[in-house]
């Protein structure tokens, strides 16, 4: 039985007054497509760290079914074990093109590539053993529908891993800065000051651990049970 939530998204989605989920996709559609040629050589490296620490916590076995959130370009794929089965969505079909690219030349037959909305995933319920968001949460519209949809198609037992950008409240000159920045981010496609806790309580997910990763520390990694 699929699992309601009968409360409505309170967590603001992108602050863009009038704007349909449809025509924010767009946006961030337009920007990814952009960023495409140039993704791997500014996001590629430099994030890595936080990619192998993600793969690490989420503790694949021999015949898991893995989904990934976002797939970008692939810079994952060649991360997961061959003894999986991993299906990787994403919304740009440019993003998508190059992780075809990447996943042939690596001869990686166990990755599944689609192109779906992730806030609307066809998928069936309790359908992972492991879900996967990298870097994504703060370039979707709607981050707390995300996380819902993670969270109802993967499996109890199951983990949710989460990496991205959250804001900070330890650090009062950042905190003010990622909220002035976040209305000027958000054109680009992407925002800096999405809190925590206040997505993780929406989406009604309880973190088995929170961790500072990449150099500098900036990003964090959410890890979840599913009960």
């Amino acid at each position: 039985m699929a699992r309601a939530f009968p409360q409505p998204d309170r967590y603001p989605a992108h602050p863009s007054v009038g704007e349909s989920s449809s025509l924010q996709n767009a946006l961030v559609g337009d920007v990814y497509a952009r960023l495409t040629p140039i993704y791997d050589f500014v996001f590629g490296a430099f994030l890595q760290a936080g990619r192998v620490a993600a793969i690490e916590r989420m503790a694949i076995r021999p015949g898991d079914r893995v989904l990934e959130v976002g797939v970008g370009t692939g810079i994952n794929a060649p991360l997961y074990p061959r003894d999986c089965k991993v299906t990787a969505i994403d919304l740009s079909a440019p993003m998508l093109q190059r992780a075809r690219e990447r996943v042939n030349r690596h001869g990686l037959a166990h990755v599944q590539l689609l192109e779906q909305d992730a806030a609307h995933m066809a998928f069936a319920d309790d359908a992972f053993d492991a879900v996967y968001a990298p870097y994504v949460i703060s370039v979707v519209p709607e981050p707390v529908s995300v996380m819902r949809q993670m969270r109802r198609v993967c499996r109890r037992g199951g983990r949710i891993v989460i990496l991205n950008h959250f804001s900070t409240t330890t650090a009062p000159v950042l905190s003010w800065l990622e909220r002035f920045m976040s209305p000027l981010t958000v054109h680009f496609g992407f925002r800096m000051d999405l809190e925590l806790a206040g997505l993780l309580r929406e989406a009604e997910l309880r973190p088995l651990s929170i961790e500072r990763v990449n150099l500098p520390p900036l990003w964090t990694l959410v890890t979840c049970t599913m009960t």
